[in-house]
């Protein structure tokens, strides 16, 4: 056991994380110098982002003594804080890593302090060394001065030459402890994540602490007590490779064709059946979802297969929460709760690209809470829920604690950009001359739209934003219905701020009449507030020239003509129902949260 070590790989999003990991893959011999290797999903190369913790298990000489390294490469992006939290309960340590051209950032000091809790051993190390605006200098003082560390700590490599990575593989075995545990002891073995293959049911990715796992033997989960029988075991290459035992300090997988995903809950603790060990792991904090939306399928016979892909994808994402919901407009369908509107949309483009699902997306909308009159509060994450008005008496949105790191340049930008947002500004703090953050309150629902875009062009990029929950609030909350030709669409409805209900309105019913096709007659679009209109478009019809064939001649003949039309019209308003085509959907969740437009 003291020739493995366990540590995972934590920074900003952009700072280096997955090319740190590929020079541990050559390291380890397992790749020859290439690129991204861990981020194989498709959306991870588009978008050039970590969105999955990948496990990699290497074997490493060191002075002539091979070692196993167990690396956990984690995304950065804040939507994805619960990936990261899963991944350092299975390490003793963590390696830091702070871009020297951007210096400590939001996610830097989030990441930290989640290594700090699960009491791991943090080795901090600048990359980026070799590009030529490097300030090495000014970014050890500020992992100095934000973050606690001493100077003589702080290692600087290049993650894309491999300059300075010999020395990180020694500060990893000199100062990462190696995993304790009894091999003898019942077994006890943390799942720290999961992924579905349609031959081998459930895989489970655990870390074993005490005892050992083998093909054959019996386990039970002890969230849920269910029992089966282990058929592979295995440590991760670049592909899963099986293996005869997993011990204690190891991190592997197991399969035991378990085919329901749900019996499979990330966090808890596996155990042999007929020797159980005494308590479980303390869990992991359970992620709680911030912003919430309807999936609907395109095609509404296809809402089993959406629901079996939902459920494949909760097993490596437990992040993200579904339960069914029926809407008059969309038919059968999910409400799903998620950590932040990246996540969203990384769900839904996961749920077409790997699963291939043709879905429809609603607006998102955070959860309320709301005192009724009767004293009973109830929370609502959906505008179709809503009670009656008369019955409320007061409602509450949830608040957020946000702090954004910037260049100083940049402070009268992002101050006018969080006073559009409802925000109370709280303080500015100065950890170096080069870097001011903004801390301040703002609810939730003002940044889950285009807030992360707009702080990034106000800011040239340089901006980043970390946020926490901190409670309810009261507002003046409205919920705005969207009506088609007088009918009300209620996968179209929103809640938002009084102030701000009559803009995001104009502008998605603006958006709308861009997008919903013309027909033979007229379409109204209208959003209101109770029985109170507060802004209006209109579909201009087609009109068809019934007047092309008549030449000169009597008027009385054209009005006739003109008269028809017009009574063909009516007859169609009335049998004419309105198609809304996909992208109306898609439109609004673009809708700027409440811009004024001049």
């Amino acid at each position: 056991m003291d020739k493995i070590r366990n540590f995972s790989i934590i920074a900003h999003i952009d700072h280096g994380k997955s090319t740190l990991a590929d020079r541990f893959l050559e390291r380890g011999g397992l790749v020859v110098k290439g690129e991204q290797i861990l981020d194989s999903m498709e959306l991870e190369r588009d978008r050039g982002i970590t969105i999955r913790a990948h496990p990699v298990s290497l074997d490493i000489e060191v002075d002539g003594v091979k070692y196993l390294f167990n690396l956990i490469d984690t995304p950065g992006h804040v939507d994805f804080s619960y990936e990261v939290s899963r991944s350092l309960k299975a390490c003793e340590g963590a390696i830091l890593l702070v871009d020297a051209t951007q210096g400590v950032e939001a996610q830097t000091i989030a990441n930290t302090y989640l290594a700090l809790e699960n009491d791991l051993v943090i080795i901090p190390v600048i990359n980026k060394i070799d590009v030529k605006d490097a300030d090495i200098e000014g970014t050890s003082k500020e992992i100095v001065d934000i973050l606690g560390f001493k100077e003589d700590e702080i290692l600087k490599i290049s993650a894309k030459t491999g300059e300075g990575v010999d020395n990180l593989i020694k500060a990893i075995l000199e100062r990462i402890p190696a995993p304790h545990g009894d091999p003898n002891a019942p077994l006890k073995a943390l799942v720290f994540d999961s992924h579905f293959d349609t031959y081998k049911g459930v895989v489970v990715y655990v870390r074993i602490k005490d005892g050992t796992i083998k093909k054959g033997d019996k386990i039970k989960f002890m969230s849920n007590g269910k029992e089966f029988e282990v058929e592979e075991v295995g440590i991760f290459r670049l592909k899963m490779e099986p293996e005869d035992v997993l011990s204690a300090g190891s991190v592997g997988y197991f399969t035991a064709l378990i085919r329901d995903p749900l019996d499979v809950q990330i966090g808890d603790t596996v155990t042999h059946a007929n020797n159980p060990t005494k308590e479980p792991i303390p869990g992991f904090r359970k992620n709680v979802p911030m912003v919430f939306a309807g999936i609907f399928p395109l095609n509404t016979n296809e809402f089993e297969e959406l629901k079996k892909s939902l459920e494949k994808l909760h097993l490596n994402d437990p992040a993200f929460t579904f339960e069914p919901e029926s809407s008059e407009a969309l038919g059968f369908g999910f409400r799903c709760g998620f950590s932040g509107l990246l996540h969203m949309e990384i769900t839904i483009e996961r749920l077409r690209i790997e699963f291939g699902q043709d879905i429809i997306a609603t607006v998102p909308n955070v959860e309320y809470e709301i005192v009724l009159r009767d004293g009973r509060t109830i929370t609502i994450d959906n505008p179709a829920k809503f009670p009656d008005p008369s019955n409320i008496l007061e409602i509450r949105e949830p608040i957020v604690d946000a702090s954004i790191m910037i260049p100083p340049d940049y402070i009268g930008n992002v101050m006018e950009l969080i006073t559009s947002r409802r925000a109370v500004y709280k303080e500015m703090l100065y950890p170096e001359e080069k870097r001011v953050i903004i801390r301040f309150e703002v609810p939730l629902q003002e940044i889950i739209t285009d807030f992360f875009d707009t702080l990034k062009s106000v800011t040239r990029g340089y901006g980043t934003l970390d946020y926490e929950f901190i409670g309810f609030k009261k507002a003046d909350i409205v919920k705005v219905d969207i009506l088609i030709n007088k009918k009300p669409i209620d996968a179209l409805s929103f809640m938002a701020h009084e102030e701000k209900a009559y803009y995001v309105a104009r502008s998605m019913l603006e958006k709308m009449r861009k997008v919903i096709p013309r027909q033979m007659f007229e379409i109204s679009l209208q959003a209101a507030i109770g029985s109170k209109i507060i802004a209006k478009e209109r579909i201009v019809p087609y009109r068809k020239d019934v007047l092309a064939k008549c030449y000169g001649g009597d008027v009385t003949r054209k009005r006739k003509l003109l008269e028809k039309q017009k009574e063909g019209k009516k007859k169609m308003k009335m049998v004419g129902n309105v198609e809304i085509p996909q992208e109306a959907f898609f439109s609004i969740l673009s809708v700027k949260s409440g811009e004024k437009e001049e």
